[in-house]
């Protein structure tokens, strides 16, 4: 046993959550999480700028500016804030209570003595799992004294359509009552507390079996390391296996793929193909691919359109996190063979969905068919079409020659080495080998 155990805190206590085993990782083994991406670091960036935007609309408030290294000093400065009576809010507010140590990210006071509790996220609701993140908050700051008359959750009210200039806070912004739910999860929040300290205290992280944990609420940052050991052809490969069916599996002692029998009960169709293309070690491929293929009309465009949602919304008539296509990219294949590429990328901070649209319709004509993978362009095409009425009919008309090469693939095709996966990241390697996403500068 060990002769102490780490303070915990708001983001520890959501771990432990998720699973006891995570939690105890990110006490003693940081070193075995999963690098952070990039695209997982601007997810947490957006977090941080919701959260400062979040901060004025509580006028004069201030902030705590001590860092999570410096929490002594911060509950002292969060203390002497508390107790003045001309401070309106306080955000960031640094608490310590049974060993567990949170910041409040908006506390407005409501009168002497008393405050509302207010946690920012940037997401587009409250979410099940927030009503424990208010819960936890709530247990610490009423034990350590606080009158808290609300606890709230504020979120990004995705309705909300910028009209350009200062963004009008109170509509950008919902903020959801939760106190009610926060106070029912008191006594879990006790309960839940000692079950997660419990394995801290040992030398040896806790068993626990990979499972749905794995990826709910969030993917843990441990998941690689937890997966590590698992067969090629794990049955978590199976596409849209329900918790049903892998328990019916787990039960039956079968881990892979290769040793589900043939007349197994519970597998879909497309679960039966891939079991039976991986026990065989072959591929799968419907007679009606290649009549589908011959179909296609030169020249064949291979389209493909990138975008970005920004929480906060850049361009007048946007919402929050709304897509905005700034790149195509498309190859021309000619009946003769002849392949020749073209794209747009958009320069500038505005609004890059006109110019987009009017090269897009340029370069693919009125002719031929346009592949894509996955619905994708042709919800974007859709949309272009619903802000560009004078560009509509056309725009509406490209969709009419797409061709979806996800759904043929999930129709019509199967390889062993797509491991449950339709993703073209997972597509792409198993056909072209000498082509992979991993090699990508990008």
């Amino acid at each position: 046993m060990r002769q102490k155990i780490p303070l915990l805190s708001k983001s520890r206590f959501i771990s432990g959550l998720q699973c006891h085993k995570r939690l105890y990782f990110e006490c003693y083994h940081r070193d075995l999480a999963d690098e952070v991406s990039e695209s997982q670091q601007a997810i947490f960036d957006t977090g941080t700028s919701v959260g400062e935007l979040a901060t004025n609309l509580y006028s004069g408030g201030i902030l705590v500016t001590e860092d999570h290294l410096h929490h002594e000093e911060a509950l002292g400065t969060t203390r002497k804030l508390l107790d003045d009576p001309s401070v309106p809010a306080v955000f960031e507010a640094a608490f310590l209570y049974d060993d567990i140590r949170v910041r409040a990210d908006l506390l407005p006071r409501v009168d002497i003595g008393t405050f509302d509790l207010i946690e920012v996220k940037s997401t587009t609701s409250t979410k099940e799992e927030h009503a424990f993140d208010v819960a936890v908050q709530l247990f610490v700051l009423e034990g350590s004294g606080i009158k808290i008359r609300r606890a709230c959750l504020c979120h990004i009210n995705n309705e909300y359509v910028y009209q350009g200039g200062e963004y009008e806070l109170e509509k950008l912004f919902a903020i959801d009552d939760i106190t009610e739910e926060a106070r029912k999860l008191q006594p879990v929040v006790l309960q839940e507390l000692q079950d997660m300290r419990r394995p801290l205290w040992k030398l040896e992280a806790p068993q626990v079996k990979p499972g749905k944990q794995c990826t709910d609420p969030y993917i843990c940052p441990f998941y690689g390391h937890c997966h590590a050991d698992e067969s090629e052809h794990h049955v978590s490969q199976l596409p849209r296996a329900s918790q049903k069916l892998l328990q019916s599996l787990e039960e039956t002692g079968i881990e892979d793929i290769r040793d589900i029998p043939a007349d197994f009960v519970g597998l879909n169709a497309t679960q039966q193909r891939v079991r039976d293309c991986v026990v065989n070690d072959h591929f799968y491929l419907d007679p009606e691919l290649p009549k589908t293929l011959q179909q296609l009309r030169y020249p064949v465009h291979f389209l493909d359109f990138e975008t970005f949602n920004p929480a906060l919304p850049l361009y007048i008539g946007t919402r929050p996190y709304q897509l905005i296509v700034f790149q195509w990219s498309v190859h021309i294949l000619e009946k003769n063979g002849d392949l020749r590429h073209r794209d747009y990328l958009h320069d500038g901070t505005d609004d890059p969905r006109k110019p987009f649209a009017q090269s897009l319709l340029e370069t693919l004509g009125t002719k031929g068919s346009i592949l894509v993978y996955s619905a994708f362009e042709t919800s974007r095409i859709r949309e272009l079409a619903d802000y560009l009425p004078e560009l509509s009919s056309e725009l509406l008309a490209l969709n009419d020659r797409i061709v979806d090469l996800l759904q043929l693939i999930r129709r019509f095709y199967y390889h062993p080495e797509f491991h449950g996966s339709f993703s073209i990241k997972a597509v792409l390697p198993a056909l072209v080998p000498d082509l992979s996403y991993k090699d990508l500068a990008i």
